[in-house]
């Protein structure tokens, strides 16, 4: 079984425990723990490198980060350089440091230290916190008075040599980047751990995006997460960062709806052309799973239109849009107040999945969760058959059956 660790060695970096959890006995290893990396580590398979030759890109990288900080500096660049180091180059290492040698893993962290401008033994026993879900205290060790030192040595000589740098560029940008981190943060774990399994950002973020994937093996390389996707992770279209975007354009988009007749009678009209498409080319359409349905409940209202005779359901995880629903559509509604997991009702014959959802969309493409799905998506994602719902509001509607 893996414990976390509640006493770290000095250094910060022992070979037994450089994971952030103890190295499982032969008994656990049988248990799925992770025995290709623990052999490797044990035995020394790379003379310098510890776990895989490819820490040596990130190696190289994070010297590139320094000459870059050397020779152009600039807020973007700080700001920009902290936030991506912080989530590739140093939260791989903080997992799995890079070297054989405890030495060169203390020097490698205070060289981090000094180019992110944060002591990486408090980075470490803080993220590792985390992940074991306990307070977070920070120890005093020699190895973190040595990175304190060294950044309060970098902050006292640009203040005292460039203090217009200082104030102007270098704070600035590390502030900049600290919010950044805390942005990031934030949206990998609200509501619970979240992935995004887009090729672009895992490729320039080291697989950083397969979050739930990582809090489920911490221990695992950077490289093994995409082999070890979780089926019942909770993945977003979106990198962290930019998460925000799902509901400060959509929600606030429906709520302008709610405030105007004309635009509740505009998304009526193209979602209702679009569904008058699609519908013939189902049968014996009777019982009806509508995801999220929206704060402006407009597929609800036009099946009930189309469909009179189906039963709809409306799975919605919050309480304030069910509430909002209510006002515009009858009492005949069932109303569901549940994250939808991709497991529906019993006996659908239809579902509804809204551009909103919050989950693996992909997903829903290869296994749809019942024999015929209607998926709102963007303008350029045309699945199985598919009608444009409108162009001004980049939106289709897909018909998947099974």
């Amino acid at each position: 079984m893996l414990v976390s660790v509640t006493k770290e060695p000095e250094s910060g970096f022992s070979n037994q425990r450089s994971l952030g959890f103890q190295l499982p006995e032969d008994g656990a290893a049988r248990k799925g723990a992770p025995t290709v990396l623990a052999a490797a580590a044990l035995s020394g398979k790379h003379r310098i490198l510890r776990h895989s030759r490819w820490d040596a890109v990130l190696v190289g990288l994070a010297f590139v980060h320094g000459y870059l900080l050397l020779t152009i500096p600039s807020v973007p660049l700080i700001a920009l350089g902290l936030w991506w180091n912080a989530n590739t180059i140093a939260h791989c290492f903080i997992h799995l440091p890079f070297f054989a040698s405890r030495r060169w893993n203390a020097a490698f962290s205070a060289y981090l230290s000094v180019v992110l401008g944060i002591p990486q033994t408090l980075w470490r026993q803080r993220h590792l916190a985390h992940h074991a879900n306990r307070p977070w205290h920070g120890r005093l060790s020699r190895a973190l008075i040595v990175e304190l030192l060294l950044v309060a040595g970098l902050w006292s000589v640009l203040l005292i040599v460039a203090p217009l740098f200082f104030l102007v560029v270098y704070l600035p940008g590390i502030l900049l980047g600290l919010g950044l981190c805390q942005l990031q943060g934030f949206f990998e774990h609200e509501a619970g751990t979240v992935s995004h399994r887009g090729a672009l950002y895992n490729f320039l973020f080291f697989n950083d995006g397969y979050h739930v994937e990582h809090h489920l093996r911490p221990w695992a390389h950077w490289r093994e997460l995409p082999a070890r996707v979780a089926s019942n992770a909770r993945v977003s279209r979106w990198p962290a960062v930019f998460r925000w975007l799902e509901r400060f354009n959509l929600d606030s988009l429906e709520r302008l709806v709610l405030r105007s007749i004309w635009l509740q009678r505009f998304v009526l009209k193209n979602h209702e052309r679009a569904f008058r498409q699609l519908l013939p080319k189902l049968r014996g359409v009777r019982r009806i799973g509508i995801v999220g349905g929206g704060i402006f409940p407009r597929t609800a209202l036009i099946l009930q239109r189309l469909l009179p005779d189906a039963q709809m359901t409306i799975i919605e995880a919050s309480a304030d849009h069910i509430r909002i629903a209510r006002n515009f559509v009858g009492g005949d509604i069932r109303f569901v107040h549940e994250f939808f997991e991709a497991t529906p009702p019993d006996n659908l014959d239809l579902m509804v999945i809204p551009l909103a959802f919050i989950g693996d969309r992909s997903r829903i493409y290869r296994r749809p969760p019942a024999p015929a799905v209607l998926v709102h998506d963007w303008l350029w994602r045309r699945r199985g058959t598919s009608v444009v719902v409108s162009v001004p509001l980049l939106k289709r509607l897909n018909l998947i059956q099974q």
